[in-house]
């Protein structure tokens, strides 16, 4: 595994990474632009119904290369940054995005869609942060 100086910098790797796979694997040019998450959700779908939920690797690596994606889209677009921070309940500390004054866990909402299933939509998902985000951080056109 290859050695990170900081959680952002392994995200942002992983985000890369979930590029070359959507292109190679699935046909989709994934360009950390808002409709780019759409194309997400159906790679996903697809991730999801070929996952073995018991093969806690596996599962891991398809969390953090889609999770970095989520995260490095929203990132992206409302100037946030990545740390490590103790999920709400949870023992461990999980990769975290920090915008506008929210945290958000895109790692964590990747694991839900991909064991859960199409009731954890990442497009629905993302669309209910646009419209928290951009009322208290508005960019360019909003």
């Amino acid at each position: 595994m290859t050695d990170f100086n900081s959680i952002a910098e392994m995200m942002q790797s992983c985000a890369s990474e979930a590029v070359r796979t959507a292109q190679e694997q699935f046909g989709f040019s994934l360009d950390y632009s808002e409709q780019s998450v759409e194309f997400l959700e159906t790679i996903l779908a697809s991730v999801s119904g070929g996952l073995n939920t018991a093969d806690k690797d596996a599962v891991e690596r398809a969390v953090k290369l889609w999770g970095g994606y989520l995260g490095e889209v929203v990132r992206r677009r409302w100037d946030g940054d990545w740390d490590l921070v103790q999920y709400p309940g949870g023992a461990a500390a999980v990769p975290t995005l920090l915008v506008a004054g929210s945290q958000l866990y895109p790692l964590m909402k990747i694991y839900r869609r991909l064991t859960m299933g199409e009731a954890e939509n990442v497009w629905t998902f993302y669309q209910k942060i646009r419209l928290k985000l951009c009322a208290v951080h508005p960019v360019d056109g909003q």
